[in-house]
C-alpha cells in the first residue's frame, strides 16, 4: 500500500518539555522506530507538524537584537522543515529502514485572498501564563488565545492549494523511496507568476491530505499523542471513538485549533478516493494502519 503518515509537532515535544534538541530527538527516535515497520511493507511519505519548533525559532527571532527584524514565518517553517526532516531521516535510516531516505524541503501554495489571514487559528510556540501572554501580545504585536487553561500563539492558516515539489515527490516514491516533506504544512507561499513567501502556517495535516489524494494513496494516517478521537472531549462522558463514519462528522464538534483540522483532513480524503483515514497515537502506527487502535474514518 501507498501510506501518507503525519506526525504531529506536540508528539515529537510535549507540552511542558524543554526545546533542547537531546529531548525532540529522543522523540523522532521513538517515532522512527514506529514508522519502521510500515516503511519496510509500503510505500511511505511522511509530513509533520512543526507548531512548537517554528514557535520557538519565532520567539528567538524576535527577541534578537541584532536583526532588524524578525525572520518570516515562511522562513522559519522551512528551516523547522530542514532540522526535524534531517532527524526524521537520520532516525529513520537507524531504525533499520533499509530504503533510500530523503527529506524534500516542501513549499505549499496558498491563496492571497484566503480569509485565514485576517482571522489566525494555528497554535505555535510554547503554552504561557495569561499575564504573560498579553505582554508578549503587547510587545511584539502577536495575537494569543486560549487553548484550554493555558494561552499561546496563534497565526494564520490558510487552506493548502498544491504543493509546489508534488511531481518530484511522486516521482521518489515511485522508485522506492521513503519520502519525509510537506513538515509543517510547507513553507506557504502565494504565486501571482513568481512564488512569494506570506506570513503563515499552514495545517500539516490538511496538506498531508491534499498530498495523498494527490498520490493516489491507500491510507492516510495521523498520528500524534492522543490515542483516538474522543466523543465528549473534556467531559467526564468523554469516550474514544473506534471509528467516524463521514455521516456522523457533520453531528459532532472539534476543536479549531486541535482535532478539528485532523478530522477534516481525514473526511477530504475519505471523499476523494473512498479509501481509510485514521488518527491515532503515534507510538500505535502499525496498529493504527491495521485498524486496531485509533479511530478510522471511512
Amino acid at each position: 500500500m501507498r501510506v501518507v503518515v503525519a506526525l504531529g509537532g506536540n508528539a515529537l515535544l510535549r507540552r511542558g518539555e524543554r526545546a533542547d534538541a537531546s529531548v525532540q530527538l529522543h522523540h523522532v527516535e521513538a517515532a522512527a522506530r514506529a514508522l519502521a515497520p510500515l516503511a519496510a511493507d509500503h510505500e511511505l511519505v511522511v509530513c509533520h507538524g512543526n507548531g512548537p519548533q517554528i514557535g520557538l525559532l519565532a520567539l528567538e527571532s524576535s527577541a534578537d537584537p541584532a536583526l532588524t527584524r524578525p525572520y518570516p514565518l515562511d522562513t522559519l517553517g522551512a528551516e523547522t522543515q530542514g532540522m526535524i526532516g534531517y532527524w526524521l531521516a537520520r532516525s529513520l535510516r537507524n531504525a533499520g529502514v533499509r530504503k533510500p531516505v530523503l527529506a524534500v524541503l516542501t513549499q505549499t501554495v496558498v491563496d492571497a485572498a484566503d480569509p485565514a489571514f485576517a482571522s489566525p487559528t494555528k497554535f505555535i510556540g510554547p503554552v504561557y501564563e495569561r499575564e504573560h501572554a498579553e505582554r508578549l501580545a503587547e510587545r511584539n504585536g502577536w495575537t494569543m488565545a486560549a487553548d484550554g487553561p493555558h494561552w499561546l500563539r496563534v497565526v494564520p492558516s490558510p487552506e493548502p492549494v498544491r504543493l509546489v515539489e508534488q511531481e518530484s515527490i511522486e516521482h521518489l516514491v515511485g522508485s522506492g523511496t521513503v519520502v519525509v516533506c510537506a513538515g509543517g504544512g510547507g513553507a506557504p507561499v502565494v504565486d501571482d507568476g513568481k512564488l512569494e513567501g506570506v506570513e503563515a502556517v499552514v495545517d500539516k495535516d490538511l496538506t498531508a491530505a491534499e498530498l495523498a489524494i494527490a498520490l493516489k494513496a491507500d491510507r492516510l494516517l495521523l498520528l500524534t499523542d492522543v490515542s483516538a478521537v474522543m466523543s465528549d472531549f473534556g467531559l467526564p462522558s468523554a469516550e474514544p471513538l473506534d471509528h467516524l463514519d463521514l455521516g456522523e462528522i457533520d453531528q459532532l464538534q472539534f476543536l479549531a485549533g486541535s482535532m478539528g483540522p485532523k478530522v477534516e483532513a481525514c473526511r477530504r480524503f475519505v471523499l476523494a478516493t473512498g479509501s481509510e483515514a485514521a488518527i491515532g497515537a503515534l507510538p500505535d502506527a502499525a496498529r493504527v494502519l491495521e485498524g486496531s487502535a485509533g479511530t478510522a474514518v471511512r
